[in-house]
């Protein structure tokens, strides 16, 4: 089981490589939406916003009124940012959920 700050750093690292390539997300995705990541296992979460093609504002603690939720368990999320674990299969395989609007999903699922 991956730790907190293990989860905290993987967001991070998404956050770094969404901002190194923000261009050519925001032309994919046009979104600005407040997020929420929960953790399974480690009872935790962290919530920040999608915007600009961006990860922005991250921090701990859940946003119970984001208009995105994914839920996973600690490795899950580690994996997902590592490009170890394909994001369609995990949510084919309910290891990952992706809650949001059905518009919202259309646009992130060209992310994936």
């Amino acid at each position: 089981m991956a730790s907190v700050d293990e989860c905290r750093q993987a967001l991070q690292d998404l956050a770094d490589r969404l901002d190194r390539n923000a261009e050519t997300v925001r032309e994919r995705v046009d979104l600005d939406r407040t997020l929420a990541c929960r953790i399974t296992d480690l009872d935790t979460a962290f919530h920040g916003r999608i915007a600009d093609g961006r990860l922005v504002e991250m921090t701990d603690g859940d946003d119970p009124k984001a208009k995105i939720a994914l839920s996973t368990s600690s490795d899950d999320l580690v994996a997902l940012v590592r490009g170890e674990l394909d994001v369609t299969r995990a949510v084919a395989s309910r290891r990952v959920s992706i809650k949001a609007s059905p518009f919202d999903l259309m646009k992130l699922r060209k992310l994936l």
